[in-house]
């Protein structure tokens, strides 16, 4: 088959001009806050990429070789509940990256004679072109539509593409990058996009030794703590700001009994900073919330799902039990 690319207007130069008043809007908002927060989702500029690649290479970063076990070793458990209903359907990706891990599935699913097509949705157009370079190398054969954009906006945009049943793959511990009321709101959405008997595969970060998972976000090299400062350097670059990031320093927390792992930066010293020309004031020692990393245990992700419209059909696990993937159903 033909490698295809559908690209959406999310890259018109208006669009483009849209999204960067957002950025700003968004970093303005965020840093005018008590306590001070920037939103995780724009750690994926082109470096954050790198860094983030980076990241899921660490020894320390356990969730990568957890997942990839199951895509690895257990491939044909996940193709069962996909294929069970012999009909055409849509593979779709939220937040695809480079689609290590689904390359597996994707390549079983082609020795299987499945009739679908690959739908990743991502956010950064420069993943996404990784990964139609990456498939069109190694899955000549496959069908890929890529969608740039929003996710809802464009999972709104894969059911006018195709009247195909959908099965959506929500990979990594995505879902843990939301507080708990965050998570069954998008649960609840996504559920509103999708029709009866659909499939949702959503990956969840189990809870577990917590010195394992604190070193997973604090590791040695300072990757992580890289990518979390590179915000600050992407904020300089494209709303003309003046941070200096060594007066800013990376700080990690876990709570065991939460499964909250959040992620800050905490000012150095009483400093002032500029954005296009707005003053913000840091005291010293005060913090900027990053980013949430949930962990769940089975039963509260099994709660999820009733809670969402959905009925939890399988869990595939890892060969540690520390990672799952879950296996929902629209109901």
């Amino acid at each position: 088959m033909i490698l295809q690319s559908y690209k959406t207007t999310y890259k018109t130069n208006q669009t483009k001009e849209k999204t960067g008043d957002q950025f700003r809007f968004d970093v303005l908002e965020g840093l005018g806050s008590k306590p001070k927060k920037l939103h995780s989702k724009y750690f994926y500029d082109k470096i954050g990429d790198r860094l983030f690649q980076q990241i899921m290479a660490m020894p320390e970063y356990y969730l990568t070789n957890c997942e990839m076990d199951i895509f690895q070793n257990k491939t044909s458990d996940l193709a069962k509940t996909i294929l069970k209903n012999d009909t055409p359907f849509d593979l779709i990706e939220l937040g695809a990256g480079d689609g290590t891990k689904s390359a597996f599935l994707l390549q079983h699913l082609l020795n299987q004679k499945a009739d679908f097509n690959y739908m990743p949705i991502d956010i950064s157009p420069n993943i996404l072109t990784v990964l139609e370079g990456k498939l069109k190398t190694d899955l000549p054969e496959l069908t890929i539509i890529s969608l740039e954009g929003e996710y809802f906006k464009m999972l709104e945009k894969a059911a006018h593409l195709s009247s195909r049943r959908k099965v959506v793959l929500f990979l990594g511990s995505n879902i843990g990058n939301m507080e708990k009321e965050e998570a069954l709101a998008f649960c609840q959405t996504l559920n509103s996009y999708l029709s009866k008997g659909d499939i949702v595969l959503m990956g969840f970060d189990l809870k577990k030794n917590p010195q394992i998972i604190l070193d997973a976000y604090n590791d040695k090299a300072g990757i992580t703590a890289a990518f979390n400062l590179n915000l600050l350097n992407r904020i300089n670059t494209e709303l003309n700001a003046d941070f200096i990031l060594e007066k800013f320093e990376h700080y990690q927390t876990y709570d065991p009994i939460t499964g909250a792992c959040r992620s800050y930066l905490i000012s150095l010293e009483n400093q002032t900073i500029t954005i296009d020309g707005k003053p913000i004031n840091f005291e010293k020692d005060e913090l900027v919330y990053m980013e949430l990393s949930q962990k769940y245990s089975l039963e509260e992700s099994d709660d999820l799902a009733a809670k969402s419209g959905f009925k939890t059909i399988d869990h595939i696990m890892d060969s540690k039990s520390w990672f799952v993937d879950a296996l929902w159903q629209v109901v």
